[in-house]
Parts: C-alpha cells; sequence; structure tokens
C-alpha cells in the first residue's frame, strides 16, 4: 500500500459517484475526503467544500468561515490520527453542525478520512439550531435570510446517522480496494522494470565468442550515450534484444521503449504511427493520437527496418533525428521529442545509398555509432550454449527434466549453416524438445529435413572419387574461402581458428589464389 492516497482518481469511481448521490438525495449530505494532514481533497478547484444546504455555502464563502472550516477539519484530522478507534466519529463544526467522519487506516497508519457534514441530529436538534443562530448572528450582519433556512436543515435519527455510517464505510473500503489495486500496479511496474532491466542485461545476452565479446565491449560503452546507433545484421540475429540491452541498461531506462516495424506500415501509417495527428487530419482520424516520438520523450523509440522506409519519410525522420522536432499529421504547431533513437536493418544501407534508394544524408545521421550483429555461423562456439538456454528454458515452462543433444544431433547443428540465425535455432530446439516427447535426449532422428540435408550436402562430391590429394586440397580451399568471407577477410581471426599460424595461411591464399581483389 503506498503512503499517498490517490484522491483525484476517487470521483472517477462510479461507486463513489453514485453514492454522494445518494447521500445528497436522502439527506442534503455532503462527502469530502481529507488526507493524513487535514486538506480537502476532491473538491471542485478553489474550493474547500462543496456544501448542499445554503447556511453552509455561506460560511464557507467567508473568510472567517472558511477558516473555522479548516480548523474543524484540521481537528478532526488530529482526533482521528491520536485514536486506536477505526469506527466513525460524530462530532460537531465551529458552527455547530454536525460531521461524521471515518478514518483510513492501513497497517495502522492513518492516510486520512472520509466525512459527511452540514446536518443536525435528533437528539440535539433544538441545541444545534440554538448554536448556529448565535454563530451566524456574531458572524454576519444580514443573517435574516439565512436564519429562515435553519428549519430546513437536515436532521438525522439515530438510524439514519447508522445508515450514513455504513455508507461512508463502503465509500472507505472503495478507495482502500482501489488503492490497494494502485499499489499493486505499482509494485508490478516497479518489479517488471527490474525484471527487465536484468534479463536485458549485457552479461544476459548468450555467446562467448570472440565477435559477441567485442559487441559486449562496445555496448558498454554506448549505453549511456543519447547518441544514435545504428544495428545492422541479418534476420534472427537479435537486433531488437540488443535495442532493449541498451535501453535497460542506460539512465533512461525509467522511460518508455517502444518499437515499431518501419516495413510493416505503408508511409502515411507510418507518418502518423510516428508523428501522431490531429482530430480530422484525414478519414478515420476521430480524435488526436499521440505518436511514438512523444509517447517514448525521455525513454527509447528502436525503429526496425529503417531501410524499408520512403524517401518523403526519410526527409521527415532526418528532421526529427537531425533538430528534435516534428509536427503530427494535420496540425501546424511543431513539437518536440528527447527520445533516444536506435534503428535497426538487415539491408546494406551504403549499397542503397549508390543505388539511390536511400538518402545519404540519413544514413551519415543514422551512422553515429555503428553495431554489426554477427550471424550465428560465424560464431558456432557459441551453439552449444544458445542450445543449453533453450532447452534450460523448455524445461521450466513445461517442468519436464533438462534434455540433452546426443551426438550426431549436436554435430548436425553446429555444421549446419544457419541462414535463419538463434531465432531458427531457437524454433529448432523447441520443436526437438516437443517432438522428443519424455525422452531425455534430443535424437537427431527429430531435426527438421532441411537440415539433415543441409549438412549432408554442405560439401558435395568430396572424397567420393579421384585422387585423396585433390580432394584434399579441394576441401581446404573450400574451408580457407568461407572462413575468409565469415571474417571478412581477417587472415589473424582465421588462422586462429584453423589452428595455422598466419604465415602460413597467407602461403595458402596464395597458392589456391583467394586474395580478395582476385575474387572481385
Amino acid at each position: 500500500m503506498a503512503d499517498q492516497v490517490n484522491w483525484q482518481d476517487f470521483d472517477k469511481l462510479h461507486v463513489i459517484r453514485r453514492l454522494r448521490q445518494l447521500v445528497g438525495k436522502w439527506w442534503n449530505v455532503q462527502l469530502n475526503f481529507t488526507d493524513e494532514k487535514g486538506f480537502v481533497r476532491g473538491v471542485p478547484e478553489g474550493k474547500f467544500f462543496n456544501p448542499i444546504n445554503p447556511i453552509c455555502k455561506v460560511i464557507t464563502g467567508d473568510d472567517k468561515g472558511f477558516k473555522g472550516c479548516m480548523s474543524t477539519v484540521k481537528q478532526t484530522t488530529i482526533d482521528a490520527t491520536g485514536s486506536k478507534n477505526k469506527r466513525a466519529r460524530l462530532s460537531r463544526c465551529h458552527s455547530g453542525f454536525s460531521t461524521l467522519s471515518v478514518p483510513l487506516r492501513v497497517d495502522g497508519k492513518y492516510l486520512g478520512c472520509v466525512f459527511g457534514d452540514g446536518f443536525l441530529v435528533s437528539e440535539t436538534e433544538q441545541e444545534q439550531k440554538l448554536l448556529i443562530k448565535n454563530y451566524l448572528r456574531t458572524q454576519f450582519t444580514k443573517q435574516e435570510d439565512l436564519l429562515a433556512h435553519i428549519e430546513s436543515l437536515p436532521v438525522l435519527s439515530e438510524k439514519d446517522v447508522e445508515y450514513l455510517t455504513e455508507l461512508i464505510e463502503i465509500v472507505v473500503d472503495e478507495i482502500l480496494m482501489t488503492q490497494a489495486n494502485l499499489s499493486n500496479v505499482e509494485k508490478q511496474v516497479s518489479e517488471l522494470k527490474s525484471e527487465l532491466g536484468a534479463r536485458y542485461g549485457f552479461d544476459k545476452m548468450i555467446g562467448k565468442s570472440s565477435p559477441m565479446q567485442s559487441l559486449y565491449s562496445l555496448l558498454e560503452r554506448v549505453c549511456d550515450s543519447s547518441a544514435l546507433v545504428l544495428i545492422q545484421g541479418e534476420n534472427g540475429t537479435g537486433k531488437e534484444l540488443i535495442a532493449r540491452a541498451l535501453h535497460y541498461n542506460s539512465k533512461r531506462k525509467k522511460g518508455k521503449f517502444l518499437a515499431v516495424n518501419c516495413g510493416a506500415f505503408n508511409e502515411n501509417l507510418l507518418e502518423s504511427e510516428l508523428f501522431g495527428h490531429v482530430k480530422g487530419a484525414f478519414t478515420g482520424a476521430v480524435k488526436d493520437k499521440v505518436g511514438l516520438f512523444e509517447a517514448t520523450n525521455k525513454g527509447t523509440l528502436f525503429l526496425d527496418e529503417i531501410g524499408d522506409t520512403s524517401m518523403p519519410m526519410q526527409v521527415k525522420l532526418l528532421r526529427v533525428l537531425q533538430e528534435g522536432t516534428y509536427t503530427p499529421v494535420g496540425a501546424t504547431t511543431i513539437k518536440k521529442s528527447d527520445a533516444r533513437v536506435v534503428c535497426a536493418t538487415n539491408k546494406d544501407l551504403t549499397k542503397m545509398v549508390k543505388e539511390g534508394t536511400f538518402r545519404e544524408d540519413l544514413f551519415y545521421r543514422l551512422n553515429v555509432i555503428n553495431v554489426i550483429v554477427p550471424p550465428l555461423r560465424e560464431r558456432k562456439e557459441d551453439i552449444p550454449l544458445l542450445l543449453e538456454h533453450f532447452t534450460k528454458r523448455y524445461a521450466r515452462s513445461t517442468n519436464l527434466p533438462e534434455k540433452k543433444p546426443n551426438k550426431d544431433c549436436m554435430e548436425k547443428i553446429l555444421n549446419y549453416n544457419w541462414p535463419g540465425n538463434v531465432r531458427e535455432l531457437e524454433n529448432e530446439i523447441e520443436r526437438l524438445c516437443v517432438l522428443s516427447g519424455e525422452d531425455t535426449h534430443l535424437d537427431d532422428a527429430f531435426l527438421s529435413q532441411r537440415i539433415k540435408e543441409g549438412t549432408e550436402q554442405k560439401y558435395p562430391g568430396y572424397r567420393m572419387e579421384g585422387k585423396l590429394k585433390d580432394a584434399l586440397e579441394a576441401l581446404e580451399k573450400r574451408m580457407i574461402l568461407e572462413g575468409l568471407k565469415r571474417t571478412r577477410w581477417n587472415k589473424s581471426r582465421l588462422a586462429k581458428e584453423l589452428g595455422i599460424s598466419r604465415a602460413g595461411l597467407i602461403m595458402k591464399v596464395d597458392k589456391y589464389g583467394l586474395d580478395k581483389r582476385n575474387l572481385g
């Protein structure tokens, strides 16, 4: 339960609005809320009370009367705070009216009270009327009209007071229940943010390979910066995971993280999604809409598939990325956004710039921090770690023992090229776990046909006929060529992977004519 009550939300609750109407209709009694300091909440702006009977209206409209009401409420607060009684308290205000208050207590802590006032009690009706008359005569020079209303003041019997108490207690229960729900939501949000921070920590990104270690180092250096980040990599490599990790490890983690796939919308819909629109901007715009740049202010906006945006949209994106300003569709006023933008693409933007399909100025604006996500085939030493992670997660979700791949299954998984990268591997492991049933081993017989065929035909024709020396050289040439492409012609790295010296690798590259310049 939060220490502070969200008073402003309670008048919106149907139960409380209805009870206020009933109490006002039956007894001309107004219900109000006070906080723990004795200040009235939930009344119209600029007013202390919103009384129903005409005498109370005049009293609260007068400076001295207003101060008297404040004094009464504060005294009620002091009495409620000092009392261990959780039941209602019947007292009198400074002018003689009765006040019925029910304290709000949670775990022994006083958070305020709900009270009804502006009525008389039948047992002391005459005494109260005399007190009110004397008060009016001493405080107001023109009291004749007010005195005429005394006989029409609401008078509550003992049973009426009991019934009013029950209704006020219903209001209190509704407030406490609503407050508890709000507190639970706040707690869940806080826990979720903490969980997200842990889930998307850089240490939770799986991979011990050299490319992944370089990636971790780069992300740690740029996470707290507000600089634009461009994430490039193939489909299924986890570009959005990296964007989330950047957000939840940055100073902006308390703000929102929102993602949009730029290729999933046409130009007009994408503009409305990003920048919002005003009512009537186009057919179907029946109300104003907040765009993602506004919604992620002080947070992070992830623009996936940025390479799929049209040239006109690229102009609008360049403006907001360069100046931080944009105009909602159909609006004339300019808005500002302090959202950090992280973009991603699986396309070759450099090639697109040369072809004239992507703006050069936008490309250089996006390419402040360039994060290259290595495909899975370039970090196969991470496959066993990823496989273990996916099998453990499946075991937790199904309450089954963790499954292990047999030798042949692991060999075929390692030899497959994984064009769908980590996402394809994840789906394949789930398939294996499901098909294996209660067996604790993952059998290669259940592998998808494409994986079986892919591993069988990886080096077709080798060692089938001819001289062994020629077959081995052909295989060696193929391995070196694929390795050079995979490492982007980094001979030192490839030599280490192949277990030979860099000088030995250079000799073999010359022998087989695999120099990058010769291959074009």
